[in-house]
């Protein structure tokens, strides 16, 4: 949802002055460098904001113990990640319209305040050079101080010391909007191994698990600008990689992990947009840029679980590029 919003915002805060068809006319380089830069931090946010949740526990289920839970879970948005430094040697038609040649602009979790107004330069088919004044476009602003993410999880225990996890989103649609989130998970208690294991006051457990979303933004009717099928794709999938360890006790328990996080995200922006200067049409651009980006880093995870008969309630807080953090309820057996 995130993801469709920053483009929405991009697109429609450029055309709201007329003046997407002019980014693209400046050249399909300089818009996909900017909207390269413009959406990475609300995507790389994203990837971690979707990979949280995946245990309470370092302890497995038993052979056919099950857990059902609904996790939700948020990705904490610091200050530099509002903006980027924007530099005019690096596009090949835009300078901005006062001030240095390096500045710091919003990005679709930002806002610039005041407005930040460039140059860009563009060919006419009959007038030739042409100069345009146009304001970058905000971001979310204020609105964007985390990025949620939810998920339905569910895990079972198959063979000793082993647990499956799967976790899924069923595919949503709003207006223009559609997503759909699944993924899978399997966590191995080393302790279980152990003589007497269940003397150890601790349990200790790896994790792996995979997510991944798929989601689209059909803007062919807000956009404005003359084309067909003009949408935003995207795809975004992360791995997760853990060491777990949390107490044994039969009501409040602790855990820890460490572990390392690495996710990619494409956002490919497709359809038909005929490019235009008035009453002068020019030409007509096909799926004009994709945007990707990539994330990896390592990630520590402190939280705790309160076990109530069947139900267990857990909250953790990850210390990472972005700090997140997790509740979650649970309906567990065994």
């Amino acid at each position: 949802m995130l993801l469709a919003l920053a483009a929405g915002l991009f697109f429609s805060s450029m055309y709201a002055q007329n003046d997407f068809n002019v980014i693209l006319a400046a050249g399909v380089e300089d818009a996909e460098r900017f909207a390269d830069d413009y959406m990475a931090p609300g995507t790389n946010g994203l990837m971690y904001s979707m990979n949280n949740g995946w245990f309470n526990s370092a302890e497995v289920k038993p052979f056919l113990g099950f857990e059902v839970s609904v996790i939700a879970n948020g990705a904490l948005v610091s200050d530099d990640k509002k903006s980027f430094a924007l530099n005019e040697a690096n596009y090949e038609n835009v300078r901005f319209a006062q001030g240095p040649s390096v500045q710091n602009v919003a990005t679709a979790l930002g806002e610039n305040v005041p407005d930040i107004d460039v140059v860009l330069t563009y060919d006419d088919p009959i007038f030739g050079g042409q100069e345009v004044e146009i304001t970058l476009p905000n971001g979310l602003g204020d609105a964007a101080s985390l990025i949620p993410s939810a998920v339905i999880q569910a895990g079972v225990g198959v063979i000793k010391a082993t647990e499956l996890k799967f976790r899924f989103i069923p595919k949503i649609t709003y207006d223009e909007v559609s997503t759909e989130l699944y993924g899978f998970g399997l966590q191995h208690e080393f302790t279980e191994w152990l003589p007497a294991d269940k003397l150890w006051p601790v349990a200790i457990s790896g994790l792996v698990g995979y997510t991944r979303l798929n989601g689209s933004y059909n803007f062919t009717e807000s956009s404005g600008i003359e084309g067909e099928n003009q949408r935003v794709e995207n795809n975004t999938s992360t791995w997760a990689f853990q060491m777990i360890g949390s107490t044994r006790l039969p009501v409040i328990n602790f855990y820890g992990s460490l572990g390392y996080l690495t996710g990619t995200s494409e956002s490919d922006i497709l359809g038909t947009y005929i490019v235009t200067d008035g009453l002068l049409t020019t030409e007509e651009i096909t799926d004009p840029f994709s945007v990707d980006s990539e994330v990896s880093g390592v990630r520590a995870t402190l939280g705790t679980r309160l076990k109530l008969g069947v139900f267990r309630f857990n909250a953790d807080y990850t210390f990472a590029e972005y700090d997140t953090f997790s509740v979650g309820l649970h309906l567990g057996f065994r």
